[in-house]
């Protein structure tokens, strides 16, 4: 079955209810001291969390549309819940674990609504507690408008994690019993996370952060069966080409039995797969091929 695109479809579809590109990108001031602040930010925690926040974490373009998702509270837990059309494998699932920005930032719940268009059941788990960074914190002409200092104590793996954990745990009870685990940038350090507990079946990052190199890849490598996914880009300093290498290097040639791929998008930045500009042509291929190499790889693991 063809791969569907409707989040890329409809940026160009404005007349059929699709969506709207609006070029507001969100920018942090280089010359505004955040940004060296930004790039230093380290979560203390046992999880030992060695790779940054980047600026690109905090870049980007929001998209416009109607999703077509709900608001569930799933053990207790506000989650998007985007839904197939079609008949779907009512045992299997997909976690969209997000960037800063959560499930309340609308390129997330589009991006999830497209993955449910390609069959997959999926929720967005609001692990931030209803507080991420919020969009429009990045106010025209750069800076940004949020007090990080405040933000950052209250969204490590302590208050974050356990949200999550109780998702989970009630879609088990609901009978979902196969899971697939996509991340966005601090996401990707959850889906990590999660596998290295073996409750997902196969996973996909892309543009993570939060990483230890190598040290989490060799651990993934070590306790998790589930297939990986790398989607990496040119710019990215949350995840660098020494750290994708490092990843082929671990998981490539055949040597991660479960399945290992690393895709690799040219001319693009840290963000791409949910906020990349879509009026920029390598962007948008970015984009449209992390999402497609994604469907491609849940299709064949789940």
């Amino acid at each position: 079955m063809p791969i569907v695109y409707l989040s890329s479809e409809r940026y160009h579809e404005i007349s059929q209810g699709h969506h709207e590109l609006r070029h507001e990108p969100f920018v942090i001031k280089e010359a505004d001291n955040v940004i060296l602040h930004i790039s230093q930010v380290k979560l203390n925690t046992s999880s030992q969390f060695a790779m940054s926040f980047c600026e690109h974490c905090f870049k980007g373009i929001t998209h416009e549309g109607t999703p077509k998702g709900k608001w569930e509270k799933i053990g207790g837990v506000d989650v998007y819940v985007a839904t197939p059309s079609r008949d779907y494998p009512k045992d299997k699932a997909i976690l969209f674990l997000t960037d800063v920005f959560g499930p309340q930032y609308i390129n997330n719940r589009l991006l999830a609504d497209d993955f449910a268009e390609n069959g997959f059941r999926t929720f967005i788990p609001d692990y931030l507690n209803g507080d991420p960074i919020p969009a429009d914190a990045l106010v025209d002409g750069g800076g940004l408008n949020f007090d990080l200092d405040s933000w950052r104590p209250n969204h490590g793996p302590d208050k974050t994690r356990p949200p999550l954990d109780k998702v989970i745990n009630a879609l088990k009870e609901q009978g979902i019993t196969i899971f697939g685990a996509t991340g966005y940038c601090l996401g990707g350090r959850y889906v990590f996370d999660i596998a290295f507990e073996n409750v997902i079946k196969a996973a996909v990052v892309s543009h993570p952060s939060l990483l230890q190199i190598p040290a989490d890849l060799e651990k993934y490598m070590a306790e998790s069966k589930a297939p990986l996914l790398i989607n990496a880009c040119e710019v990215d300093h949350s995840f660098p080409h020494e750290a994708g290498a490092k990843a082929d290097e671990i998981f490539g040639g055949g040597k991660f039995a479960p399945g290992y791929k690393r895709e690799y998008f040219e001319g693009c930045s840290h963000g791409f797969a949910v906020r990349g500009d879509m009026a920029n042509q390598k962007a948008k291929a970015g984009k449209e091929g992390a999402f497609k190499a994604a469907v491609e790889w849940f299709n064949s693991h789940l």
